[in-house]
């Protein structure tokens, strides 16, 4: 079998959520050219509705179904329009998301639980449902998780997605354990691309404009930031769904612009031992010349 006829989706259903735009778009719209058949979702029902019909346009296979994640009705409401309307579910990819960005001090209540609510809670009750049809049909699927290189590395100013994305990593750490028997990978992709969200950020804001104008990026971003466009990631959403990543899970894959790469696992990198325990004095002694000689580093890079 020849790779391209390997990386083919024909006969399979996905749900992407949050995909009336942006990332969820992009994956949408691939994982459609690659033979799947899509459940759009997204909150806003006017931009499911088009990403939906833009897929049938093109020759795909697409319904809209407009609802915010977050709540065991709503997952449970997409697996269900997914088998209504193809007849089976195969491939998840958990993509909605929002931003509330704030310092710690300034973060309020309701910002912290609306974004641990899409991307953190969302996750957990779409993949929940995902897999309980996909257990029922007895056939193996795919679950593809969006985490984020504030989840891996800290962001000043992203308390709550940064939390919400790192909680991510850890379910695809987790679950790809837990589904195993039943032929289900769970990985977390961790996309690195110009979205309307990224683009708020002011030292992305100029690339954005850029990218909108059809200008091309520089290698100093596609390569050093190894930041593009979301179409530059969602070719990873369709070769993580295909038969040819079944032996892959548990895994935080990224890839942006040009540059595709594998996130280590948190582990010990480092120990120190002393008999009969260590008191706070011990420990101050120690830290220097052991566990505490190379600290690790917080953050993400500077921009090339």
């Amino acid at each position: 079998m020849g790779l391209e006829r390997a990386v083919r989706l024909d006969g399979k259903v996905a749900i992407v959520t949050g995909s009336g735009r942006g990332l969820g778009l992009a994956f949408a719209r691939s994982l459609a050219a690659a033979g799947a058949a899509v459940v759009v979702n997204d909150v806003d029902a006017r931009a499911a509705d088009e990403a939906a019909a833009a897929i049938c346009a093109q020759g795909g296979k697409a319904v809209a179904e407009a609802v915010p994640v977050g709540e065991t009705e709503a997952a449970e409401r997409l697996v269900a329009t997914a088998v209504r309307s193809f007849g089976r579910l195969d491939i998840l990819c958990a993509n909605a998301g929002n931003l509330r960005d704030r310092v710690l001090w300034k973060l309020a209540d309701d910002d912290f639980d609306s974004v641990v609510a899409t991307h953190l809670r969302g996750t957990f009750t779409c993949a929940r449902a995902a897999v309980r049809q996909m257990r029922a049909q007895e056939s193996p699927g795919r679950l593809v998780l969006v985490a984020s290189p504030a989840g891996q590395r800290g962001n000043p100013g992203q308390t709550a997605y940064a939390a919400a994305k790192a909680g991510i990593a850890s379910f695809a750490r987790t679950w790809s354990m837990e589904c195993a028997r039943s032929g289900i990978t769970v990985n977390a992709i961790v996309p690195v691309a110009l979205t309307r969200m990224v683009a708020t950020m002011p030292a992305f804001a100029p690339y954005a404009e850029a990218l909108a104008r059809g200008e091309p990026l520089p290698d100093s971003l596609r390569k050093g930031a190894g930041m593009g466009s979301p179409e530059d990631v969602a070719p990873l959403v369709v070769f993580l769904a295909s038969d040819l990543a079944a032996h892959i899970t548990g895994q935080c894959i990224g890839l942006g612009g040009d540059r595709l790469s594998l996130w280590s696992h948190p582990q010990e990198i480092r120990c120190a031992f002393r008999d009969g325990g260590w008191s706070a004095e011990a420990i101050a002694q120690a830290w220097p010349a052991t566990v505490g000689s190379h600290p690790e580093s917080v953050g993400l890079p500077p921009m090339p």
